[in-house]
């Protein structure tokens, strides 16, 4: 699929807690290759960690991320399309992210969902109205996005979503 754009200041605060807050904070105080390598080796294993608590299997799952770029380079075996993809909106969703690269491959491959960035005032419906021509179609948004969301009134701006085909 190749590079994805995402919205750095919009998605999960991995970066901000534990070990990941500490890396960083010490980059920032000294802006050491070391440090700066440190720094993104934490996020990188914050992000490969929030994959694992979404039970998302990928197979040789290597997740690594340049600070200078705020990109995510994703590589592995998923058994699926819609995990691949769970996996890049896992990747992607989290604030300081702004792109994420695409290594994945799937097993079995199927057809690929269409992408869509919320926007003020977006809910499912609407979201669904659009994408399908009817806004009842909203729980299949839903269900495509779960586990990250977790209730179909729980989308923010900048967050990006897969739209399945049906």
């Amino acid at each position: 699929m190749g590079l994805m754009s995402f919205i750095k200041e919009a998605g999960e605060k991995l970066f901000h807690r534990g070990e990941s807050k500490a890396a960083q904070e010490a980059a920032a105080a000294s802006p050491s290759p070391e440090n700066q390598e440190a720094a993104n080796r934490a996020a990188a294993d914050a992000i490969a960690e929030y994959i694992g608590t979404q039970n998302l299997a990928v197979e040789g799952l290597d997740v690594g991320f340049d600070g200078g770029s705020a990109t995510v380079t994703v590589a592995g075996v998923a058994p699926d399309q819609a995990t691949k993809e769970k996996v890049l909106l896992c990747c992607g969703n989290v604030a300081g992210v702004a792109a994420v690269n695409d290594l994945l491959t799937v097993a079995e491959p199927q057809d690929e969902s269409k992408w869509h960035t919320v926007v003020p005032g977006d809910n499912l419906s609407k979201i669904a109205r659009a994408f399908y021509g009817d806004a009842n179609k909203y729980p299949v948004i839903f269900e495509a996005n779960k586990p990250m969301l977790t209730h179909p009134d729980k989308i923010y701006p900048g967050q990006m979503l897969r739209i399945p085909p049906i």
